[in-house]
């Protein structure tokens, strides 16, 4: 009985196995139709590596990548299915930038879709002083969906698209001249070399990525089954202010910090919405809609920033450098047409005015361990508390600025 029982284990257990297998197979044969790749490529040599090395790899890096961008994610994978794209392209963000907005390189590239300067302006994503669309995960997928069906239009398969996004489409016309044909195993080859290393591991990259968040075994086995469900809720909302709004009169009306709020914005340069004539998107969390529609109220910029008042011998450089900030940043938020100013003309100047937290000096504090403490610069607290130095007394009031 005991004998017949192991068995009946063992047999449940390679089925199961085989199972998974067949399950996963259907599942990389998809992603390779999708990508106009033959299912033969499930052979591949390396693409068969990465398979074996898969357990370190998801563990340490791809659920972790997949949680962390759950901000943007769900977003941009329905933009992707919409758009009629293949769906493994969502991962080729990943493979770029592990769904980053904030990601840069050396070569200047920019955003979870690593757009270089003159490609982003060409699918139309602005980059100026204010704002750096790149870093918009919206419009710079949106961006992504329009070069990758342009480059889809000039050699008509999905997977040299997606090559030539990584290695630009002039080197993959040359790969395919040498290489006398198109065929993905022959791009492939290492001893050839045709393509550079590294785009030669990003398809397989991408395919393998896809595979691995499509399969609900894996997700399961490894505790993510909320990853399963990316997609099915909102995670934040657009909201339209009015030119130059400091980030922290938004911030404040629904609960959070100025900072927080930037992370949801990473297109823009400075804690304010550009300051050209107009009105301006800005995200949120979904949640907090409702705050922001029940207890927003633009507020007058000169509560938010500061109000300075030109005297003798000013310019608008030698403000610029007193506060920090550009020049033209504080001609545009003040539209002025040129660069004169004129005796005891008021400007604002677009760098939020902190608010200040009182402290009694006790026995044992130091400029420095207050600086830890409230996380803010020793000299700004030098600065505000018009000190000529860093030296303080028992009983001593001082107050500690804090931009929120």
């Amino acid at each position: 009985m005991l004998k017949f029982l192991l068995v009946f284990i063992l047999f449940i257990q390679s089925s199961y196995a085989f199972l998974v297998t067949q399950n996963n197979y259907e599942q990389q044969a998809l992603v390779l139709k999708s990508l106009d790749i033959d299912s033969s490529f499930l052979k591949d040599e390396k693409f068969m590596v990465m398979k074996d090395n898969v357990d370190r790899y998801r563990t340490r890096h791809f659920l972790k990548v997949l949680k962390n961008g759950n901000r943007f994610v769900p977003y941009l994978r329905n933009l992707i299915s919409e758009s009629g794209i293949p769906e493994a392209f969502l991962y080729m963000a990943m493979a770029e930038s592990n769904f980053s907005p904030d990601a840069y390189s050396k070569a200047r590239a920019s955003g979870m879709w690593q757009f270089m300067p003159y490609t982003a302006k060409k699918f139309g994503l602005k980059i100026n002083s204010y704002i750096d669309e790149r870093r918009d995960p919206i419009k710079s997928t949106v961006a992504a969906i329009k070069y990758l069906k342009y480059l889809h239009g000039i050699f008509g398969k999905w997977y040299l698209a997606a090559i030539a996004y990584n290695c630009g489409e002039g080197r993959v016309k040359k790969a395919i001249k040498r290489a006398k044909t198109d065929n993905l195993s022959v791009l492939l080859s290492a001893r050839k070399r045709y393509l550079p290393r590294e785009t030669r591991l990003y398809i397989r990259k991408i395919i393998m990525m896809q595979s691995m968040a499509n399969s609900s075994d894996f997700i399961l086995e490894n505790n993510s089954d909320y990853l399963l469900n990316q997609g099915s809720a909102e995670t934040f909302s657009k909201v339209i202010v009015k030119e130059g709004t400091p980030l922290s009169s938004i911030a404040s009306s629904i609960g959070m910090s100025a900072k927080k709020l930037k992370a949801y914005n990473p297109q823009l340069r400075y804690y304010f919405v550009p300051p050209k004539k107009g009105k301006y998107t800005v995200y949120i969390p979904y949640s907090k809609q409702v705050d922001f529609i029940q207890n927003f109220k633009p507020s007058k910029l000169n509560n938010r920033f500061y109000v300075y008042r030109v005297k003798r011998g000013d310019s608008l450089y030698k403000i610029s450098k007193r506060y920090g900030i550009k020049y033209r940043v504080i001609r545009d938020f003040n539209h002025l047409k040129s660069n004169r100013l004129r005796l005891r003309q008021s400007l604002i100047i677009p760098v939020l005015k902190p608010t200040m937290i009182s402290y009694i000096i006790k026995r044992g504090d130091t400029i420095g361990r207050i600086s830890r403490r409230f996380k803010v610069a020793i000299n700004d607290i030098i600065k505000f508390n018009h000190k000529k130095n860093s030296m303080v007394r028992i009983g001593e009031k001082i107050v500690i600025p804090q931009v929120n």
